[in-house]
């Protein structure tokens, strides 16, 4: 056993972030000059965090380096936590965790800052982004090429914890419901979804996947026109209100993009602080506002069908998107100190209000994040917008202060 490390992430600078949030979460009082989307504490070759050498306060890492992630103030040395564990995966993992996911850390811990509506997306099953990974490799696609699909072969399930009020579109609403939706807008062109929606001779999924496939294969012209009647006529009061104002804010963000259309047919779930989502491969989502800590396997394949200025390849989310209509249930933590655990051996996830010393077990290695006040973290000092790295060796440690506290470790298998 030992003293915790400070573990500093990398930004992620997304258009659809925020100015003002991730920055306050860090201790800066004033706006940065662009958005912040996503701070990410992981090993993944995109942003791999860093560990420092020495304590800083949020305040002096909120500025972002060359790379677009905090910097470290005074010059203070830092190694990469992705080149900490190559160089001693089975001290820093565990033996258990290292076989298991062969020397990988398995979780990628980030916190998410939602001022626009994301994409449209998807995420593929490990065989699925396996062989997609293969195919563009095959193809000599750079990994950094914008029209990369599949950057790496691993799986994305993701458990998303609110921090606030937060806004998600995921899974298909009921058909019936969305055909009602969709024929009270009064616009003639949505007639061939509706009747699809409605179709006896067909499954549910197969209905979803036809409406899918019609609307992404549109003239460019053509679904641009249907996107700009629709727009126009969920500005109008009506059944679906809620369903309405966010297609109305999707469509100012994306002028224009028939993705609107697809976001009507998807649930619109409204979490509070400490309220949770988990999203298994496939389900088509889109999250619309908030501020909320995510944990999710090591990957960022993301398959999109709209809403983005980045690469959209509806080809390969037609072959991965789930089109089961489902209900969306929020998951609770109920317990100052909860823990959510999806079926996933990748990751679970703890949401911890510390006001007074809490003794913690760990079987593995885990990621320690403070996204609110101040704690200590077996003996290492964690400020808001800071993460502290506990390897494998610290079976018992305790974190103590006064603060909201989110704890990843791997799953259980």
């Amino acid at each position: 056993m030992g003293q915790a490390r400070l573990l500093s992430g990398a930004i992620q600078p997304y258009s659809w972030g925020s100015t003002t949030a991730l920055a306050q979460m860090m201790g800066c009082r004033v706006p940065t000059k662009q958005p912040q989307a996503e701070l990410w504490f992981g090993t993944h070759p995109r942003g791999p965090a860093q560990l420092l050498d020495a304590s800083l306060s949020g305040a002096e890492v909120c500025g972002q380096g060359d790379s677009g992630g905090p910097r470290a103030a005074g010059g203070l040395a830092s190694v990469g936590l992705d080149e900490v564990i190559a160089a001693d995966p089975v001290g820093q993992l565990g033996v258990e965790v290292a076989r298991k996911f062969a020397d990988q850390l398995p979780f990628m811990l980030k916190v998410l800052a939602v001022a626009e509506p994301l994409s449209l997306q998807a995420h593929p099953s490990r065989s699925q982004a396996q062989a997609g990974f293969e195919a563009e490799e095959q193809k000599s696609i750079a990994s950094d090429a914008p029209n990369r699909s599949f950057v790496d072969r691993n799986h994305k399930p993701e458990l998303l914890c609110a921090l606030g009020p937060f806004v998600a579109l995921c899974g298909f609403r009921n058909l019936d419901a969305t055909a009602e939706l969709l024929g009270s807008l009064g616009v003639v062109g949505l007639a061939p979804a509706v009747e699809l929606l409605q179709a006896p001779e067909l499954d549910e999924s197969d209905r979803v996947h036809r409406v899918l496939a019609w609307l992404w294969t549109l003239d460019k012209q053509l679904g641009t026109e249907l996107a700009v009647k629709v727009a126009r006529a969920c500005s109008v009061p009506g059944a679906f209100g809620t369903e309405r104002r966010w297609a109305v804010r999707i469509a100012k963000c994306h002028p224009g993009d028939v993705g609107v259309v697809v976001a009507l047919m998807l649930n619109v779930v409204s979490l509070k602080a400490g309220q949770a989502i988990f999203l298994e491969a496939g389900n088509l989502h889109c999250y619309l506002d908030g501020v909320g800590v995510e944990v999710m396997s090591n990957s960022d394949n993301v398959l999109r069908g709209g809403l983005t200025q980045k690469h959209i390849n509806t080809a390969a989310l037609l072959e991965v998107v789930n089109c089961d209509p489902c209900t969306v249930s929020p998951l609770t933590a109920t317990e100052p100190s909860y823990t959510f655990r999806p079926p996933v051996a990748e990751f679970c996830l703890t949401r911890m209000e510390v006001a007074k010393p809490v003794q913690c077990v760990s079987h593995g290695p885990e990621i320690a994040l403070c996204v609110a006040g101040e704690v200590s973290v077996a003996g290492q000092r964690v400020a808001s917008g800071q993460a502290a790295w506990i390897p494998a060796t610290n079976r018992e440690f305790e974190i103590a202060g006064t603060g909201l506290v989110f704890r990843a470790a791997a799953g259980s298998w």
